[in-house]
């Protein structure tokens, strides 16, 4: 049996600072090349606790578990590493660098990713077909990294930057949040088309609604709730917790 593009095993993670528990119990997690997955559960069930665990935030230490990528133990590999070997995250909150354009964040990025030194035009070159996939103006690349942009902005920007990167593993932490319907559709047809472009990228949905998942078709849905999987299936999952929310699963033993 082949080793899948990406393993978690037996998840403890806390975090660095201050005196609190653990965040996730025992997390098991296996995404094989091109499939997508969605996380779903209830706030403060530990769903971007993972995200940002699985990309290596010194906020959050590993206390027990592993993390695997392409057949490698990356549970120690630092943030640029991940980023480099392909690992990609897309922030709930993407944050706003004053007095670096976009075009510049992508270029640097794009060097450390794949050691590829365009120049700015070339570089404004590649971006044109995707900012007019994502409904982006040309003009958008030069304005500073996510200042005064408008939350679908961000979350467009987030998606350009995953064409851009080509990373083999994408986590999109709550991607839909604070969307309108038309946002949340240009979104997710940015992320299908990344995905046809690369359809050995693994897909890691991180999400609170169903919406984005009628949108983007998960293969698998996993329950997260206090910290550990507590089950996994199809669409029905999904389904099920709009009609009956979380309470119908927090009393589930975890991989049930």
């Amino acid at each position: 049996m082949s080793e899948p593009l990406f393993r978690v095993e037996n998840l403890h993670v806390r975090p660095t600072e201050g005196d609190h528990g653990e965040i996730l119990r025992g997390l098991n997690l296996e995404v094989g090349a091109g499939e997508i997955h969605a996380i779903m559960g209830p706030n403060g069930s530990g769903k971007s606790t993972l995200g940002s665990t699985l990309m290596g935030s010194p906020e959050y230490e590993v206390i027990d578990g592993s993390v695997h990528f392409l057949g490698d133990d990356v549970t120690e590999w630092p943030v640029d590493e991940r980023a480099k070997a392909g690992m990609f995250l897309a922030f709930q909150y993407p944050q706003e660098i004053a007095g670096v354009s976009v075009i510049q964040f992508l270029r640097q990025a794009l060097s450390s990713r794949k050691g590829i030194d365009l120049s700015v035009l070339e570089l404004r070159l590649a971006t044109m077909e995707w900012m007019e996939r994502l409904g982006m103006d040309s003009s958008f690349v030069d304005r500073y990294l996510n200042e005064g942009f408008s939350g679908g902005e961000k979350k467009r920007n987030e998606i350009m930057q995953m064409a851009i990167l080509e990373p083999e593993l994408a986590i999109l932490d709550e991607t839909d949040s604070g969307l309108d319907i038309d946002a949340l559709r240009i979104v997710a047809q940015g992320i299908r088309e990344v995905r046809a472009e690369r359809p050995s990228m693994g897909v890691i949905l991180i999400t609170h609604y169903q919406r984005l998942l009628d949108e983007v078709t998960p293969d698998v849905v996993h329950i997260l709730v206090d910290g550990v999987i507590v089950t996994s299936g199809g669409m029905e999952l999904a389904e099920q917790l709009e009609r009956d929310g979380y309470e119908a699963f927090k009393n589930t033993p975890a991989g049930a």
